[in-house]
């Protein structure tokens, strides 16, 4: 794609248009107001809102005691307000065989709830060989888990017996993130699918990271915007040309759909790696679910993204958020992994086939519960678009060359054929995307392919 891809390890090339977006935006970040200490990102002199606590797991069975199953855990009251939580350990290849469970205490009610489990795996990752997987901070970790602002937490790890043998890997740690910003706790659903669910915590543009992140999408949207706007097929169409030249043919591609930024969803950009990472194309698309609970309102979905985010980088040891794009429950989607919306940027979310892929996690849990229509029309939009721009028909199958690593359905090295829009649980042993969400996979396929004019 002319004019429009970089390399894996290169910086996207700038246009004329790029560059007077950005110049125009450092002059007006001298006429702009600092961010308050209360908003999300990398405020003006003010520190940074949202935090991690990190606490180690201590022993509850008996050491020592024949066929004593191991389990650690603790109970904490008086703690700092988190809303999201998750579960850590040293070695990323390491599995953790067992069952986790939490119930947290309202920090609004004083009330506990009841317990819950947490899926035991975060089963995505960034590709064996890479950087950001041999990175030394990197760890094992379950999915996180949304629990609304809380102050008290009990946490049970129990093994599970194997081959009559029963071990949970060393370092085992309890995650608690703070999101920052308003988590909407006594904010209702958005009023309708696809609208706006309030005003997002601002991120400040003051800062390198923070400009780049902007700049990345300079291409196609207004340099420092919140939302990129919808536009129709003919627009798309027009945009496309722009961007890539005259196309040969007719050109499939979905009409563009609007896309919350980093900016519009509060990501600090100070927690990520500076610079981005690019594969050469998106021959594929693969669909997951958070399995972060469903408890969550449209008007809290940014911060269950920044809770995301911040576990990601902060207590998993990646480069930035392993997704390359969200949708929550109202079907409204959400730019992910920085590096522009447009572009080919190398995501961690499906392990071993992370090269020329697409990750679009649903924000949620969908192994039984079914999940929302908006959501389903969301994704099948935003691979019609997406897909659209690098020549990829929905319905059809493509070859992806495997990277291996622990989970993978196939070794490395191996060329495997897979559909153009996959589940995340035909390359890796998941239950990712949930049953209920991959059983609509095909009529995502067929409504993509629909908005591609096919």
């Amino acid at each position: 794609m002319r004019g429009f891809l970089a390399s894996s390890s290169g910086v996207p090339p700038l246009t004329l248009r790029s560059i007077g977006a950005a110049c125009a935006a450092v002059l007006a970040l001298a006429q702009a107001p600092p961010a308050s200490a209360s908003m999300s990102g990398a405020g003006s002199g003010g520190a940074v809102p949202g935090s991690t606590r990190s606490l180690p797991l201590a022993p509850l069975s008996r050491e020592g005691v024949p066929g004593a199953v191991p389990e650690q855990g603790l109970r904490r009251t008086g703690l700092g307000r988190f809303a999201l939580l998750g579960v850590v350990w040293e070695d990323p290849g390491a599995e953790l065989r067992g069952r986790v469970r939490v119930r947290t205490r309202s920090a609004v009610t004083g009330k506990w709830t009841g317990w819950q489990d947490v899926e035991a795996h975060a089963d995505q990752g960034a590709d064996p060989g890479t950087a950001e997987r041999s990175a030394r901070r990197v760890r094992g970790a379950t999915a996180p888990l949304w629990v609304g602002a809380s102050d008290g937490v009990d946490v049970r790890v129990r093994a599970e017996k194997t081959g009559g043998r029963s071990a949970l890997p060393p370092g085992l740690r309890l995650e608690l993130v703070d999101p920052g910003g308003d988590t909407g706790e006594t904010a209702g659903e958005a009023p309708a699918a696809g609208a706006p669910a309030g005003e997002p915590p601002r991120t400040a543009l003051d800062t390198e990271a923070a400009i780049a992140a902007s700049g990345a999408n300079a291409d196609i949207a207004a340099f420092g915007t919140t939302e990129i706007p919808e536009l129709d097929r003919p627009a798309t169409e027009r945009e496309m040309t722009r961007l890539q030249g005259p196309s040969r043919g007719k050109p499939y591609i979905g009409p563009r759909p609007k896309i919350v930024t980093r900016r519009g969803w509060g990501a600090d950009e100070s927690l990520r790696e500076h610079g981005f990472v690019y594969t050469k194309k998106i021959k594929a698309a693969f669909v997951h679910h958070t399995a972060s609970g469903n408890k969550y309102t449209c008007a809290q979905a940014p911060s269950v993204i920044r809770g995301i985010y911040r576990y990601h980088v902060k207590s998993m040891g990646w480069r930035d958020i392993g997704y390359n794009f969200l949708v929550d429950k109202c079907g409204r989607l959400y730019e992910g992994r920085a590096g522009g919306v447009a572009k080919a940027v190398f995501g961690a979310h499906t392990l071993g086939f992370n090269t020329d892929s697409m990750g679009v996690a649903v924000i949620g849990s969908y192994g039984t519960t079914q999940p929302p229509g908006a959501a389903e029309t969301a994704v099948a939009r935003l691979a019609a678009w997406k897909l659209g721009l690098y020549g990829a028909d929905p319905r059809a199958k493509t070859y992806l060359t495997s990277g291996g690593g622990s989970g993978n359905l196939y070794p490395k090295g191996k060329k495997v054929r897979l559909n153009v829009l996959s589940g995340h649980r035909d390359g890796y042993a998941t239950e990712c995307p949930g049953k209920r969400l991959y059983a609509k996979l095909g009529t995502a396929r067929t409504g993509a392919a629909r908005y591609q004019g096919r």
